[in-house]
């Protein structure tokens, strides 16, 4: 499967990655796709702002999901209308960002983003650094240089992505054989690959990620950089990679997108720690993720929710175990060993991927959960199923079982113990007593106060 995502599907054309100076228009006559299919504020924006001289488009994924059958998830419009002008044309429009300054049109809980046609950066523009400035590596940190159209097809990441649709003519605009490259299922960087990467390392991410999710090959001057850049990805700031990190894995192709990040050698810039678990426990750590993954995939492709947390939690937890078992060759007990080892983990991760704290909580929480699932003893089974947790934590055990773990039938319990009635259930608990009795000798009751501070301590 990955060799076919790796690939060209026909040779290069010499030249094809650039952007040509006129573009191939595609009449309506020629095309599939009638203006009813786009957003009707989409559409008006388009025609509000031509009505007042400027020129607009439809442009980018919304036109490509459309030419390949699928359900766009929004519409973004690109203009010669500066922000401040489109902003000046609508009431409900505001201006975001600095890097790279966008209008926001909000309809109701529909929201288009305009941009402005965009030009290439020249030494004069990084003069103004509100314009334009980039690092020392080429990666480009405010963009805010406008452009004519034939600029803005240049800017442009993948050739798929520079197609403009003209709702008022009904006429496709291709700058950079987009159309054909949708035909053979290509994803085709538009300018020299390794300067656009550099321009933009998420660009590599992107790549994956459309490459995933449309099923796409990559062409092969696309992709040859990627191994070699991937350590720019260490640049990007940590609040942005977590964005990309829920596209990735939560387009639908997670467990796909798993594997090519790990071949294309992206894995390691993210996920550090998890990246030398692979080296160190490849089977069991490539298991457990990619399961993880599979079923985040089917519950997706069903409509159900999906939780961040517990893909983190199952993408961080490989790398857990060695780290506690350090702590606890150190003298540390097996809690607070998992405890230290859990934020320890958790701080490295967000200096790469900054999840925030309403993931990172039910993560420590989901991982704790393992530590209380084997003791079951007392009122201890039903405390822990009316915890909140409990559901993700015993998944969570499922899923580790799944991946080769021996938990001594633990998984297996929890599933009988949930279906079992009362009376079982109570049969079950005594059970384990006596195995624990036949194994060891009973320890002497602790006093009523001491049990019950323990038992306290226990659910902290």
């Amino acid at each position: 499967m990955l060799k076919k995502l790796f690939q060209s599907f026909r040779p290069p054309v010499p030249g094809q990655h650039h952007v040509r100076t006129t573009p191939e228009v595609i009449h309506k006559s020629q095309h599939s796709l009638p203006r009813n299919q786009f957003s009707r504020h989409a559409v008006g924006i388009v025609e509000r702002l031509q009505a007042a001289g400027y020129q607009a488009y439809l442009v980018g994924g919304c036109v490509r999901d459309l030419l390949l059958g699928i359900t766009p998830k929004d519409f973004d419009v690109a203009t010669s209308a500066t922000p401040e002008q489109v902003r000046a044309e609508f009431r409900n429009a505001r201006i975001i960002g600095r890097r790279f300054k966008l209008v926001h049109i909000q309809f109701g809980r529909e929201i288009i983003e305009v941009a402005t046609f965009r030009a290439p950066h020249t030494d004069e523009d990084q003069v103004d650094s509100h314009r334009s400035s980039h690092n020392a590596n080429g990666r480009i940190l405010r963009d805010n240089v406008y452009g004519t159209l034939e600029e803005d097809a240049q800017r442009r990441d993948f050739t798929i992505n520079a197609l403009y649709y003209d709702p008022v003519s009904e006429r496709i605009l291709d700058y950079a054989n987009g159309v054909p490259d949708i035909r053979n299922r290509l994803l085709r960087l538009i300018g020299d690959p390794t300067h656009r990467f550099q321009e933009d390392p998420v660009r590599m991410l992107r790549a994956v990620r459309f490459a995933a999710k449309l099923d796409f090959g990559i062409e092969k001057h696309t992709v040859a950089p990627i191994r070699e850049l991937a350590p720019l990805l260490r640049e990007i700031p940590p609040a942005r990679l977590f964005e990309e990190s829920l596209k990735l894995f939560l387009s639908g192709q997670g467990a796909m997108v798993f594997e090519m990040l790990v071949d294309l050698e992206l894995f390691e810039p993210l996920f550090p720690a998890s990246a030398q678990a692979l080296e160190d426990r490849p089977s069991y750590t490539h298991t457990l993720i990619s399961k993880a993954l599979i079923n985040t995939d089917l519950r997706i492709a069903q409509g159900k929710p999906v939780t961040p947390a517990f893909l983190y939690a199952a993408l961080l937890w490989p790398a857990l175990p060695a780290r506690v078992l350090f702590l606890q060759n150190q003298g540390v007990p097996p809690i607070p060993a998992m405890n230290g080892a859990a934020h320890e983990l958790i701080v490295e991760q967000c200096q790469r991927i900054a999840v925030p704290k309403r993931f990172t909580l039910p993560i420590r929480e989901i991982w704790d959960m393992q530590e209380r699932l084997p003791r079951r003893s007392g009122k201890r089974a039903d405390l822990l199923l009316d915890n909140p947790r409990f559901r993700a934590g015993y998944d969570f055990l499922l899923l580790r079982e799944s991946a080769g773990e021996q938990t001594d039938d633990l998984g297996q319990w929890w599933t009988d113990y949930q279906e079992a009635h009362d009376g079982t259930r109570r049969e079950m608990i005594r059970e384990l007593g006596s195995r624990d009795e036949g194994a060891a000798p009973r320890k002497r009751k602790r006093s009523t106060s001491r049990r019950k501070q323990g038992d306290d301590e226990a659910f902290d």
